[in-house]
């Protein structure tokens, strides 16, 4: 179970990541801005995903190894 919360974290903080750089440095990729019911929401959706993505990060800490 912390293996599957860590890789969810991961991907949670590369999307964040890369809507961010999407909407600040025009860097097409990600799936924040291919969503269609995010229109206008992207840089909300990019912060939800990494404030996310610390969460799992730290649910996984709090579990037992294996």
């Amino acid at each position: 179970m912390r293996h599957l919360l860590e890789i969810a974290g991961f991907i949670a903080l590369v999307q964040g990541a890369a809507g961010l750089l999407y909407a600040f440095a025009d860097l097409r990729w990600g799936l924040v801005q291919k969503l269609g019911f995010l229109d206008g929401y992207e840089i909300y959706a990019s912060v939800a995903l990494l404030v996310l993505s610390f969460a799992l990060f730290a649910a996984a800490e709090s579990r037992k190894p294996g």
